[in-house]
């Protein structure tokens, strides 16, 4: 059973350190690396989705949570505010506020709707150091969120893609669902939620319509919708079964209000928008460490640290030079490569401390003696294809890395059996 807090120190993806404080991991460059591979792929999929990317700070003063609800209704999980000067500055613990006002800065037209805003943004929760774990449970969480401000008639629908936007990525990554969870409130008499029975009741509706019409199981969880409405939860679960929410939707009629948002419709009055929340791959935190355990730190192709090593037998200088040339043709193509030579050890020895490597190039006194750039390739599940040219190797593994597949070789003679 692989755990990602041992694998993630293991293989020098994170760490942490007791004067940054708990549950506030850094990122080693091995783990830096998925991390950036992973947000730019959610950027490159939200952007081909119609949505437009924003920056916003990670600071709001404490009037406008007061504004949102969050102040009444979440302040136990926020860290206490600051004083500077006259004012109360706090670390936000949700990017939905600062996106209201992004919106609101200027006027917007039914013509522009729906308006998608994305932004991939830090927000601070302040958990009890006994619930903090690795990258599951943190302090400092890099959402992968975005508001969708629609008419009425559009909210469904918009809903409806934010979930296929979500299985589509689920599928890239080759992440697994185990369950869809319609999450209610306990009650909306105040306290922990908004009291307005009127506004959960129309926006659970829609999200009913949402899942029956798309065809998803779900089931009914009262006490897990957030405070201003209920939510859409796509549930993971780790290799010991315990379930987590990775991704969420989510139908908002509350922030709306509070924010006095407005669009002008075609008779030329001011209408109220609705706002869709929705999280992709949730926080990039939780997300990673779903990825290490389920793939044990052997990532897909396209998302691993070092995609190709390339390894000389000898320290001959054919053999290097050979070495070289591949290492400048693969970082010419985009790909993550690096050259161990001998200095590193016998070549078993190499071979076994890059056994998470997808690829790996061997070339030895028959390689480089050969005229069409030859290397003997080993892929990380035992098999080898055999010798192939340098040029054609590169190739083939920049189309399985843009192809995003979970398979290593597509065609060419095999040698060996999977390990």
């Amino acid at each position: 059973m692989h755990d990602h807090r041992r694998l993630g120190r293991e293989l020098d993806l994170f760490d942490t350190d007791p004067l940054m404080g708990a549950g506030l991991p850094y990122w080693l460059p091995d783990g830096a690396v998925v991390r950036h591979v992973l947000e730019e792929y959610i950027r490159e999929a939200e952007r081909e989705a119609g949505y437009r990317h924003v920056y916003s700070p990670v600071l709001g003063k404490r009037d406008l949570y007061e504004l949102s609800g969050h102040w009444s209704h979440y302040s136990d999980d926020m860290f206490p505010p600051m004083e500077l000067g006259a004012d109360q500055l706090v670390l936000r613990p949700s990017l939905c506020p600062h996106h209201a006002l992004i919106y609101r800065s200027r006027s917007h037209s039914y013509r522009e709707l729906p308006f998608r805003m994305a932004e991939l943004g830090g927000m601070y929760r302040s958990e009890l150091s006994g619930v903090l774990g690795g990258l599951t449970r943190v302090r400092a969480i890099h959402l992968n969120d975005a508001h969708i401000f629609c008419t009425l008639d559009q909210a469904v629908e918009e809903a409806r893609a934010a979930l296929q936007l979500i299985a589509r990525a689920y599928a890239d990554l080759g992440i697994e669902a185990v369950r869809h969870r319609l999450s209610l409130p306990s009650g909306v008499g105040g306290g922990k939620y908004v009291a307005d029975p009127a506004l959960w009741q129309r926006a659970t509706a829609l999200l009913r319509e949402v899942l029956d019409g798309s065809g998803i199981p779900y089931e009914a969880a009262e006490g897990e919708a957030a405070f201003y409405g209920p939510k859409i939860d796509v549930q993971i679960a780790d290799p010991a079964g315990r379930e987590a929410t990775l991704s969420t939707v989510q139908i908002d009629f509350h922030q709306p209000e509070r924010f006095d948002l407005h669009y002008i419709g075609p008779d030329g009055a001011k209408h109220r928008p609705v706002m869709v929340h929705r999280s992709i791959i949730g926080s990039v935190e939780r997300a990673v460490a779903h990825l290490i355990e389920q793939h044990g730190g052997a990532f897909p192709a396209w998302l691993a640290p070092v995609q190709l090593l390339i390894l000389p037998v000898s320290d001959a200088d054919a053999q290097v030079e050979r070495a070289e040339k591949l290492l400048r043709r693969a970082l010419d193509q985009g790909l993550r490569a690096e050259l161990a030579g001998p200095e590193h050890g016998t070549l078993g020895a190499r071979v076994r401390a890059a056994r998470l490597v997808p690829y790996q190039a061997v070339i030895g006194e028959r390689e480089a003696a050969a005229d069409d750039d030859l290397v003997a390739v080993r892929l990380r599940d035992g098999r080898r294809p055999g010798a192939v040219p340098g040029a054609e190797l590169v190739a083939r593994i920049a189309a399985r890395v843009a192809a995003r597949g979970s398979e290593l070789w597509d065609g060419g003679p095999l040698t060996g059996r999977p390990a």
